[in-house]
């Protein structure tokens, strides 16, 4: 049973709810991406490894990832508001803890906190718009969230190279900090809370499997490239989040009505196609990230700041897009708005193979991430709000973790698969190029195309172009690999995507 506010906002307080979950969603979202222009600071001020500098970034999206679910779900029970302002607060601590850090075992310890206080935020903001917006207008919100969730995470990362260039990494914890004041402020005068009564106990253990399997499966795919797929640790983490996985799905099956996540529910077109088109849709994105900043940065020569403003093009389309599609929705339907969003963006992946080039830099590649852009927007807004008008009223909090997971999933995934593609076709490609370049070189530009710039001697420049032209074969091999999956996904779309809603006709008196 729900404690919802009795009367629904007015028009104002609405505008300041959406402005209050878009800025706490923003904090979290530019956290997740922020510190990856300061890996080198980090190592520096810490001396540290770059397998603790990778821990003290994936240390806060493991921690978020494993937690969304179960703190969606109390989230609901206890209260969104309670839930949200106690989330803000405890993630602004530990942003400061984090600028403050002396040393790199404080800096991880305070991400985890982070981690904690943003699995508390990320899955209340949808679900307090669920619970708060009329119908008529919760897709348009919706809209607003989806292009914040999409698009934030590319202008957080420019903020942040923004600060590291003209500040200190320090201060890249100043904007998730700044957020989270003016998310905090809005958010006590004008989110209103709202709960559900629960007919059943927590399911504590179906939250520890869903935890376990999820950190389990996340941590071989952001693991997996840099220790080996083979490697004991990535090995182990792929047994237990099998295993926990098999164990949560067992579970929530006896526990039917009284479980964490109703996976029945799954046999929904709507909850089914929303889910694989926002883990195909998200992870295409972060494995674009992967192949353009080398792209940007090795191939270019720009720096991390004039990369990062590069991908602002890609992340502005999506935001507009992911507002106007509420709209085309309504008019002509979720599947095919999502399925036009899915075909827009696998033909932005194919303009990019077909046309990328070193000569041509980056308008080579410009109208591919500008079609990327709009797709993507178009097919995140009705994929989630898909997701969320499958759970009930009473689980608003689990379906906007649902949809937060699955969201983690595809990056990780996406980065894994499209990352491995890449190397892949450029060892393969620069092996033809290398012939009569000492063995010694020829090695050192065989590791990438960044090390193919530390060559020195009378061969540098015609290795380091070997290395450019070898990664663009290597960014073509990932992209026709992304669009044939676009291909798949529309197809499934067309096929399986969420049916139109028809609205209640009352029946005419007859006579």
């Amino acid at each position: 049973m729900s404690t919802a506010p009795p009367t629904t906002p007015d028009a104002r307080q609405l505008r300041a709810v959406l402005v209050a979950v878009s800025v706490a969603l923003m904090a979290v979202i530019a956290s997740v991406s922020g510190l990856n222009v300061a890996q080198t600071h980090l190592a520096v001020e810490f001396g540290a490894s770059l397998g603790t500098v990778l821990w003290v970034i994936n240390s806060y999206t493991l921690t978020l990832a494993a937690l969304l679910l179960p703190l969606g779900a109390i989230g609901d029970r206890l209260g969104r508001k309670p839930m949200l302002t106690a989330g803000l607060v405890i993630f602004g601590l530990a942003n400061v803890a984090a600028a403050l850090a002396p040393t790199a075992e404080v800096m991880i310890a305070a991400r985890v906190v982070s981690g904690v206080g943003a699995a508390m935020i990320m899955p209340i903001t949808l679900a307090v718009i669920t619970s708060t917006f009329p119908e008529d207008q919760r897709g348009k919100a919706i809209g607003v969230w989806t292009g914040v969730a999409g698009g934030g995470g590319v202008l957080g990362m420019f903020l942040s190279a923004l600060l590291v260039d003209v500040a200190d990494w320090r201060w890249l914890f100043a904007l998730p900090i700044a957020l989270v004041v003016v998310a905090l402020v809005l958010t006590v005068r004008s989110v209103p809370n709202s709960s559900e009564r629960a007919a059943y106990p927590f399911d504590t253990v179906g939250a520890l499997l869903s935890a376990v399997a999820v950190v389990g499966l996340i941590f071989v795919l952001q693991e997996g490239p840099e220790r080996g797929w083979t490697a004991p640790e990535t090995l182990t983490g792929l047994a237990a989040g099998v295993v926990a996985a098999i164990g949560f799905v067992a579970w929530e099956l006896r526990r039917r009505d009284a479980s964490l996540l109703d996976v029945r529910l799954f046999r929904e077109r709507g909850l089914a196609s929303g889910s694989v088109t926002l883990l195909v849709v998200f992870g295409v994105q972060a494995g674009i990230g992967v192949v353009l900043f080398p792209f940007f940065q090795a191939v270019l020569g720009w720096s991390g700041l004039v990369s990062t403003a590069a991908m602002m093009p890609m992340a502005l389309m999506m935001m507009v897009a992911s507002g106007l599609a509420a709209r085309l929705a309504t008019r002509v339907g979720p599947r095919a708005t999502m399925a036009t969003g899915v075909a827009l963006a696998g033909l932005g992946l194919a303009s990019m193979g077909l046309f990328v080039s070193v000569a041509g830099g980056y308008l080579s590649i410009l109208p591919g991430l500008l079609a990327m852009g709009v797709g993507m927007g178009l097919s995140m807004t009705p994929s989630t709000e898909a997701i969320t008008a499958s759970l009930p009223r009473d689980s608003q909090g689990v379906a906007s973790a649902l949809n937060d997971i699955t969201r983690e999933f595809g990056t990780a995934l996406g980065v894994a698969l499209l990352g491995a593609l890449l190397s892949a076709g450029y060892r393969s490609s620069i092996d033809g190029r290398l012939a009569g370049v000492p063995r010694e070189a020829a090695d050192v530009a065989r590791e990438g195309v960044a090390n193919a710039g530390s060559v020195t001697g009378p061969d540098a420049p015609r290795v380091l172009e070997a290395a450019r032209e070898s990664f663009v074969d290597g960014w073509q091999q990932a992209m026709w690999a992304g669009a044939l999956v676009m291909v798949g996904l529309f197809a499934y779309v067309a096929l399986r995507g969420p049916k139109s809603r028809v609205p209640e006709v009352e029946p005419v008196p007859v006579g």
